[in-house]
């Protein structure tokens, strides 16, 4: 009985996880479909300023030890991943001296302004602060 129950658990849980992970990979918007708002850009420009140029420089272009985040090189690191992987890296790990330390608004409004760099659209609203939304749309070099 109990071998029946956790065969049972053990095959549901795989269902939803591979349920889920097909409903993350088909993300339901891109980056070309104006995700982030003008005003949510400039906002993130300032704070790019503040927060981030230091490592990734004024231009975006990386530094010794920080990676790009305009450009070929990072287009590539990141396309067909989500805009909520970006978020949740920059979110997790930035700034280096002292990671989570930015409110999810921040990070949204530098995120807008990475994308806006990176020649990517702005739409009439701005960017969603939740993870799950930002799972839905995908990174996509070029438009597709």
């Amino acid at each position: 009985m109990k071998f029946r129950f956790a065969a049972a658990a053990v095959l549901g849980l795989t269902a939803f996880g591979l349920s889920f992970s097909a409903l993350r990979a088909q993300a339901t918007k891109s980056v070309w479909d104006g995700v982030y708002s003008d005003a949510q850009a400039r906002d993130g420009a300032e704070l790019y300023g503040q927060q981030c140029a230091s490592c990734h420089g004024d231009t975006l272009a990386g530094g010794e030890e920080a990676p790009p985040l305009a450009g070929g090189d990072f287009l590539s690191n990141w396309n067909g991943l989500t805009a909520g992987d970006l978020f949740e890296r920059i979110r997790t790990t930035m700034p280096l001296s002292k990671p989570q330390s930015l409110s999810r608004e921040v990070n949204a409004k530098i995120l807008a302004y990475i994308f806006s760099v990176n020649k990517f659209p702005a739409g009439k609203t701005d960017m969603p602060l939740q993870t799950e939304i930002l799972k839905g749309i995908q990174i996509q070099s070029s438009k597709p």
